[in-house]
Order: C-alpha cells, then structure tokens, then sequence
C-alpha cells in the first residue's frame, strides 16, 4: 500500500524543507506511549537509513521504518488548519481505536 501525502502536506513539507534548506524527505514512524498505546512520530530527515521503506509521494521522499510500517501501512497524512489549531492529520486505516485527546491510538 504505502504511505501517502495529500497536496496540502506536500507544501507544508517542501515549504518547510526550503526555509530549512537542507533534508532528504520526512520520516514517519510510532512510539509505544500514551493511553492508547502508539503514537506517531513525525520529522524531517536529512539521511535516508539502510533499513529504511522509502516511499514518494506528491515529490516528497517519506522514509518509515520497518518496525513502523506494519501498523501504519496505507496511511495518508493532510495538512489541516481548523480554527486555531493547525497540523498534521493521520487517516490511518489500521486504526481500530484512539484515545479521546486523540494522541495515541491501537491497531
């Protein structure tokens, strides 16, 4: 399946990637934490790992990996701006359940 982006976040990530001025795409991944049990971590990467699943999407590189990839798999991350509050929004089919701060999540 894969990892994908909506244009809305590919701007954000290049808009960002150019102020940066260096970095090779962005990295995806979970952490066990929160009340739920996974959590998302999201950064920019300025080198692709050996291990890492190299995916693109709207010409931007993401870089999972493989650990990750199992329970974020078929992912599509949006860039949303509701009121505000402004940032990015996983639509994870994986997801069985989210706690109700909406910081974790379990598959």
């Amino acid at each position: 399946m894969g990892i994908t982006l909506t244009e809305n976040a590919a701007q954000h990530v290049n808009s960002f990637m150019q102020k940066r001025g260096k970095g090779v795409g962005l990295r995806l991944g979970v952490k066990t934490t929160g009340c739920s049990g996974l959590a998302y971590v999201l950064e920019f990467a300025d080198d692709i790992d050996s291990e890492d699943v190299v995916f693109e999407s709207q010409g931007v590189k993401i870089l999972v990996d493989p650990k990750s990839l199992v329970y974020i798999d078929g992912t599509e991350l949006d860039y949303t701006k509701e009121g505000l509050n402004e940032g990015f929004k996983f639509e994870n089919p994986n997801v069985k359940d989210e706690c109700g701060c909406g910081e974790s999540f379990t598959v």
